[in-house]
């Protein structure tokens, strides 16, 4: 599991959940499970965020804190992140028998929700797109700084023209063995470059290099073999609910391309935002609109204590 050292204070510190529990996936494989809700206690609609490769529920701090006020929110740490153990298993069939698995633990039979996905949470949630529990517990989905595949080849990360070699050396990159070590100033230089837009604050620079920091070089380089070899284009044409599409227009990971792509391709698309210099860490980077932007899907497609039929 990965070395809990977030930041303790400040809007990027995370809330502290109302209950945890742990999902048990297909495989067996432990899930930590966080749930929010308004401190009244009264029926609230449900939002359920899934984070990216390398992250924890401590990334979602900004969501959480807004959202939890007056909705109830389901954060989950993806197998060997945050506080779910590492798993042999890692593949994109494992993220959605991962997501089959949070929702059964905190849904209701019919509950309808919003499902959230960053990066590999967005990945999540494509994956996981023809499966029985998402099509019965979502009512909208939101893709925030994702693709569904040609991750490598279209990164812009190394700044060189697209070709082989760029491909080459993104790979290498990306899939390095090496641990990313302490949170130094070269290290938070490193990661605002490759993963933030050049406006992004200091406080919100050092949120995310901890979070990142602290996942085990194990499981960022398993899971950076997933993302190299991904390929959900047929399920992105799977996804019929009502589905949003969030990206960053300096994002160097996950570039507007993917985004553009995505919104050719689902079913159901219901609005893309391009966010101006906001990188690929949209939710840190940009709470406020990717927290409206849930909010709107929520009045929208959500009715509290109804049940939809799946």
């Amino acid at each position: 599991m990965s070395r809990l050292t977030h930041v303790k204070s400040g809007p990027y510190a995370p809330p502290a959940p109302a209950r945890e529990l742990t999902a048990v996936s297909a495989d067996g494989a432990r899930l930590h499970v966080e749930v929010h809700e308004p401190v009244d206690g009264a029926a609230a609609p449900t939002v359920v965020l899934a984070h990216g490769w390398t992250c924890s529920t401590a990334y979602w701090a900004a969501q959480i804190r807004d959202l939890a006020a007056d909705h109830r929110v389901i954060a989950y740490d993806q197998r060997g992140h945050g506080r779910s153990p590492a798993s042999p298993a890692c593949s994109t069939d494992a993220l959605a028998d991962d997501l089959e698995a949070v929702l059964a633990a905190t849904l209701a039979p019919g509950e309808k929700a919003v499902l959230v996905g960053h990066s590999m949470g967005g990945m999540t949630l494509m994956a996981a797109s023809g499966r029985a529990r998402l099509r019965e517990h979502a009512a909208a989905v939101l893709l925030c700084s994702t693709g569904s595949s040609r991750l490598v080849a279209e990164s812009l990360v190394v700044p060189m023209r697209a070709g082989r070699m760029r491909t080459w050396l993104t790979k290498r990159i990306l899939g390095a063995r090496a641990p990313l070590g302490p949170v130094t100033p070269l290290a938070r230089r490193i990661l605002k470059y490759a993963t933030m837009g050049p406006g992004s604050a200091p406080v919100m620079v050092e949120a995310c290099a901890r979070i990142v920091h602290a996942c085990p070089r194990q499981v960022r380089y398993a899971w950076s073999h997933v993302l190299d070899t991904l390929d959900l284009d047929h399920a992105v044409r799977e996804l019929t609910v009502p589905t949003a599409v969030v990206v960053g227009t300096a994002d160097r990971m996950t570039p507007v391309i993917h985004a553009r792509a995505l919104v050719a391709a689902l079913p159901n698309c219901v609005g893309a935002t391009e966010l101006p210099g906001v990188g690929h860490m949209t939710p840190v980077e940009a709470p406020e609109q990717i927290n409206g932007r849930i909010r709107e899907l929520v009045s929208t497609y959500v009715r509290v204590g109804l049940k939809e039929d799946a």
